[in-house]
């Protein structure tokens, strides 16, 4: 068993604020009890919490494990090696690995590799057509049969609005949520980072936010018209947070997701080095702060990294050529906490709704400390002071503008099945 005292427990799903002990039994929760109960507990290994922030083991629902196919970059082993060390105990994989994952044998292959090697819990999301072409639906049923949670074409948009409907459809069925990468490819289409003065000034071909909200505006009425859950990933410019409001409000079963590279830097920050490289592009400074707004009404209603690995080659060439993407795991809680909980944008719980039972309501789980329930623990200080070095990372990728950062606040314990993965 292993006893975490001293704590101070945040538990969204019981709107438990309070100095509490919880007790492990091999990979469940035995109890969480007031401090000190067990104090006469014996055989019992022990993780004293002082000053910590103990909470429901933090999810990732927008990762890039880049397994099968394109391990130069990452792999499962060193991906959630590099989510463990940012506070996750749950990460879902998306498939734009090469193959596609668009198949049961794959979903097979991800789910055993992350039981042989994963530092965390891997949840697959299947693509929800054949090699993300956009042409026919994928094998979705066998996919969830063999342990998806959820399906996209992510790194590109369902392609036309006749088959978002049928894949919608489908998925209503089968209980699984349809995540959409929302881009106008025709208005996207060459663009490298945000249209605007700043993509004027550096001679850079800029995406209106357009290509976005037209593709959010599009699928926020295919879910009104099959009922069917629709969840946007990466969301980033005021206008599509308009459409999800307006889909909440209607009832509809809309949901949407932030990341922290979204809610803290802006298209101005974009320099001539690919590590600001990011689709959906960095957006105007009036987007963050709808962003801000949302996360903090609730209008939002997960924090995910979009942790996009790249191996060194790939991005260090000019800004045109490289691919979009950066990391996101090890540097998500700081940013969080220092732009979002110590600036008074949000509070310390609904940071950990937005990493907990916010991303589980999307994907049908349930995450909270209760007895019963699975062994997964954060454990995060509010005050650690640290700085960020990308080379200390074991991700086999080091593109993060944040490189050199110094934060206030960290993660400092990942516990995933009654199991220390990650201690700082």
């Amino acid at each position: 068993m292993l006893l975490i005292k001293n704590g101070r427990v945040l538990d969204p799903a019981s709107k438990t604020d309070a100095a509490m002990d919880v007790l492990l039994d091999g990979e469940v929760i035995k109890e969480v009890a007031a401090a000190g109960k067990f104090a006469a507990l014996q055989n019992a290994d022990v993780f004293d919490a002082t000053g910590l922030i103990v909470a429901p083991g933090f999810i990732d629902m927008h990762v890039h494990l880049r397994e099968p196919g394109q391990e130069s970059s990452e792999t499962i082993e060193t991906g959630t090696k590099s989510a463990a060390r940012g506070g996750f105990t749950a990460v879902c994989s998306m498939p734009n690995t090469k193959p596609v994952h668009d198949n049961a044998s794959i979903t097979r292959f991800i789910v055993d590799k992350a039981r042989s090697v994963g530092s965390t819990r891997v949840w697959p999301i299947g693509a929800a057509s054949i090699e993300s072409k956009g042409e026919a639906i994928a094998e979705i049923a066998a996919m969830k049969e063999a342990g998806i949670v959820a399906v996209s074409d992510d790194g590109k948009p369902i392609a036309t609005a006749k088959l978002a409907r049928q894949v919608m459809d489908y998925c209503n069925s089968l209980g699984l949520p349809v995540i959409e990468h929302s881009e106008d490819v025709s208005l996207a289409a060459g663009a490298v980072m945000r249209e605007g003065v700043t993509s004027t000034r550096l001679g850079l071909r800029g995406m209106p936010a357009a290509a976005e909200s037209v593709c959010v505006a599009r699928d926020v009425q295919i879910a009104e018209l099959t009922g069917g859950r629709l969840h946007v990933a990466h969301l980033s410019a005021k206008a599509s947070l308009d459409q999800v409001r307006w889909a909440k409000s209607c009832g509809l079963l809309v949901t949407c997701e932030v990341t922290p590279h979204h809610f803290t830097l802006i298209d101005e920050d974009v320099q001539y080095d690919s590590r600001f490289k990011m689709n959906p592009p960095l957006a105007s400074r009036g987007d963050r702060e709808a962003l801000i707004a949302g996360l903090a009404d609730g209008a939002v209603d997960v924090i995910a990294t979009d942790h996009a690995p790249h191996e060194p080659a790939l991005k260090n060439v000019e800004f045109d050529r490289a691919p979009f993407g950066i990391l996101g795991f090890e540097t998500a809680i700081g940013l969080t906490l220092q732009e979002l909980v110590h600036t008074g944008k949000i509070s310390l719980m609904r940071m950990v709704e937005l990493f907990t039972t916010g991303p589980a309501k999307v994907l049908g789980k349930e995450r909270k400390l209760a007895a019963g329930q699975p062994a997964d623990l954060t454990l995060l200080s509010t005050t650690h002071e640290w700085k960020y070095n990308v080379n200390d990372s074991p991700s086999k990728s080091r593109n993060s503008p944040f490189d050199g950062r110094v934060f206030k606040g960290a993660p400092m314990a990942t516990i995933v099945a009654g199991k220390i993965v990650y201690q700082r």
